[in-house]
C-alpha cells in the first residue's frame, strides 16, 4: 500500500505533463558516413520535477517520422525495446542526404493516452578529419540492436576491436539489426538475440589476423562448417559473440583519377 502511495502523486504529475503541446525543437548534427544516434528519452517528454525519476509505471511509445512525409527518410531507422524503455532513431546519412532535414517524433502514453510533440532539426554535413578508407563489418550475434546504440556499449566494441587492428583511432560508421539483414526473428527463449551487424572505419590498414579471417580460405572453411582461419586472440569476446564467419572487409584500390575514381572502384570487398 506504501508504494502505491508513493507513486500517485507522481503519476498525477506525469499526466499533466504528457499533454498535447507545442512541439519542442533540437537541433542535431548527423555527418554522411558516420553513426548517427538520438535517443528518445521519457524524461525529455514528461515535465518532471528536478531529480523525480520516471517510475517504473509509465509505458510510452514513440512515432517518428519525415516532416511532410509519412515515413522516415531511407537512412534513419527507428527502435524501442518496449514501452518501459527508451527510443533510438539511429542510422547513417548518405551524401545524398546532406542539407536540411525535419523529423516530427510523437510520444504516447499508454496509460493516460496523453501525446507530446518533439520536433528534431537534422542538419547533416560532412565530417571533419582524415578519410577512413579502411572499412569492416562485423556481426555480432550476442546483442540487439538498441543494446549497442548507447555510447557505452559502442565504445566498449570500439576499445576491445583495437587489438585486431593496425595502432589508429577507429570510428563507428553503421549499425543495422540483422532483421533488417533477413534475419529470422529469434525463438522467444532467455538469452537469444537478433543479432546486429556493426561497421567500423579507420585510416589505418586491417591487421593481417583480420585480412586471414575474411579470406576466401577463411570463407570456404566457414562453407564446410570448419572454424575460420582467425590466427590471433579474439578480444572482442566474452562480452561480444561476433559470427566470425560473417566479416566483410573494405579497402581502396590505386586508383590515378582522384576524386573521380567510381566508387565501386575506391572499395573493395574479398
Amino acid at each position: 500500500m506504501a508504494e502505491t502511495l508513493f507513486w500517485t502523486p507522481l503519476l498525477v504529475v506525469l499526466l499533466a505533463g504528457l499533454g498535447d503541446t507545442e512541439a519542442q525543437q533540437t537541433t542535431l548534427h548527423p555527418l554522411v558516413g558516420r553513426v548517427f544516434v538520438h535517443t528518445l528519452d521519457h524524461e525529455t517528454f514528461l515535465s518532471l520535477p528536478e531529480h523525480v525519476a520516471v517510475p517504473p509505471a509509465v509505458h510510452i511509445t514513440y512515432h517518428a517520422h519525415l516532416q511532410g512525409h509519412p515515413d522516415l527518410p531511407r537512412w534513419l531507422r527507428y527502435t524501442q525495446r518496449s514501452p518501459h524503455h527508451p527510443g533510438f532513431l539511429y542510422g547513417s546519412a548518405t551524401p545524398e542526404d546532406r542539407g536540411l532535414q525535419v523529423i516530427e517524433v510523437t510520444a504516447y502514453n499508454r496509460d493516460s493516452f496523453d501525446t507530446t510533440r518533439q520536433r528534431l532539426v537534422l542538419e547533416i554535413g560532412d565530417p571533419e578529419g582524415p578519410l577512413l578508407p579502411y572499412q569492416a563489418e562485423f556481426l555480432v550475434r550476442s546483442h540487439d540492436a538498441e543494446e549497442v546504440l548507447p555510447s557505452t556499449p559502442a565504445s566498449r566494441f570500439l576499445s576491445a576491436l583495437g587489438g585486431l587492428w593496425e595502432p589508429g583511432e577507429l570510428q563507428l560508421l553503421n549499425v543495422t539489426s540483422a532483421l533488417d539483414r533477413g534475419g529470422r526473428v529469434p525463438l522467444p527463449i532467455e538469452g537469444r538475440k537478433e543479432g546486429v551487424y556493426i561497421k567500423v572505419g579507420s585510416a589505418s590498414p586491417f591487421s593481417t589476423c583480420l585480412k586471414m579471417v575474411a579470406s576466401p580460405d577463411s570463407h570456404a572453411r566457414c562453407a564446410q562448417g570448419q572454424p575460420p582461419l582467425l590466427s590471433c586472440y579474439d578480444t572482442l569476446a566474452p562480452h561480444f559473440r561476433v559470427d566470425w564467419c560473417n566479416v566483410t572487409l573494405s579497402w581502396p584500390l590505386p586508383c590515378s583519377w582522384g576524386p573521380l575514381c567510381p566508387a565501386s572502384h575506391f572499395l573493395r570487398q574479398p
